[in-house]
């Protein structure tokens, strides 16, 4: 059987064409009933990168989150919600994003995602070992919310990348220092995702994030909300609209490998609107495979000059030193010059292991990638 992608067309967050682009998608995937039971836990696993206004477009915005927990409260499920932000606390950043006056307003309690324990998961190809907030391991299921925008690692991030936030905290950044190629940590990904298994993908598409995403990037309307029980085929469908080839998505290339769904034409059915209404081919995303990243010293002095680099631009930089406090690097590969708070903070790129946390997290959008003048060279010829 072909793997179901449903593609609804939304043009606003009005709330009540959100709900009824919400009612459609999940209806032409079988309706509400097929994913949870009266009485079951459900988490929805939104997109909560850092607290930011929904108008930024960084995290799952509150309109298809809350259109996504009406329909699931009113099927008698016991709906919680959550994530994992990259900097402070979950209720701070639902707060901000709006998702929790939402889940205040429906009596939808927030899910544990600052404690969590360990877990084997046999199966893992790359990681067999997690840590897990308890939010995810003690629900029925899940449901995975994530934002449709671009990623300087992964090139995307969506559907599979989204399950990054079931991991704890700061334990997050110990998987970018011991697994610093985008190759290596997408496959940590795909396991990770294989192991939380949600039983659908809601992508908010609606205003995407194009340029320095996933947090200072540009919106971007796609006016789309798609829906799938495949994430390797959601997630293709997704690169499709913003013109960027899917297996240049680390993700979906180690998605179909390992059996998790398909990125071909072919075997994905798109029901709802036609995929060629929402093609967008002068969308902002690097449209070029990724770059291997190594650990031994040679590597890191070719990866120093062939793999774009993150650079502060001065004239946005606020001092605020979130950068500093993002990097995981043991000794920081960015920090303050002799401890001087008052100038944007330092790059040390001999231990960088470009895991552009300082990128992703960056308030001010005032950390770029610099491309290396080989590899502009290499474009040319």
């Amino acid at each position: 059987m072909k793997s179901k992608v449903a593609l609804i067309y939304c043009s606003s967050y009005d709330l009540s064409e959100v709900r009824a682009a919400v009612s459609t998608g999940i209806e032409l995937l079988g309706g509400a009933g097929k994913f949870v039971r009266p009485g079951e836990i459900i988490v929805l696993k939104v997109n909560l990168l850092v607290g930011e206004a929904p108008e930024k477009c960084v995290n799952t915005h509150p309109a298809v989150f809350k259109a996504v927990a009406e329909l699931f409260v009113a099927e008698g499920a016991i709906i919680k919600y959550g994530d994992s932000p990259g900097f402070g606390s979950t209720l701070a950043a639902a707060r901000k994003s709006g998702i929790a006056g939402v889940a205040d307003e429906l009596n939808i309690e927030l899910a544990d995602f600052k404690d969590g324990r360990e877990v084997f998961y046999e199966e893992g190809i790359q990681n067999k070992k997690f840590f897990i907030a308890n939010g995810i391991l003690d629900s029925d299921g899940v449901i995975s919310m994530p934002k449709l925008k671009t990623h300087a690692l992964e090139r995307f991030t969506g559907s599979i990348k989204n399950q990054f936030g079931c991991i704890v905290g700061m334990r997050k950044g110990e998987f970018h220092v011991k697994l610093p190629d985008p190759t290596d940590f997408a496959n940590m990904l795909v396991d990770l995702n294989n192991f939380v298994k949600p039983r659908l993908y809601i992508l908010d598409g609606i205003i995407a994030m194009e340029g320095n995403g996933p947090r200072g990037g540009t919106p971007r309307p796609m006016n789309a909300l798609l829906f799938s029980t495949d994430p390797v085929a959601l997630d293709a469908t997704a690169c499709r609209m913003i013109n960027l080839e899917p297996l240049f998505v680390p993700t979906t290339l180690i998605g179909a490998q390992t059996g998790s769904g398909t990125y071909l034409e072919e075997e994905i059915e798109i029901v709802g609107e036609p995929l060629n209404r929402f093609i967008c081919k002068d969308f902002n995303v690097e449209r070029t495979p990724v770059k291997t990243v190594r650990k031994n010293n040679v590597m890191r002095f070719l990866n120093n000059r062939l793999v774009a680099k993150p650079v502060i631009l001065s004239e946005k930089c606020t001092q605020c030193g979130t950068c500093v406090h993002s990097c995981p690097v043991e000794g920081k590969a960015v920090n303050w010059f002799e401890g001087n708070h008052s100038i944007p903070p330092v790059y040390d790129y001999k231990k960088c292991i470009r895991c552009y946390c300082c990128q992703e997290m960056c308030p001010e959008s005032a950390i770029i990638l610099k491309v290396p003048v080989l590899i502009k060279v290499g474009k040319i010829f």
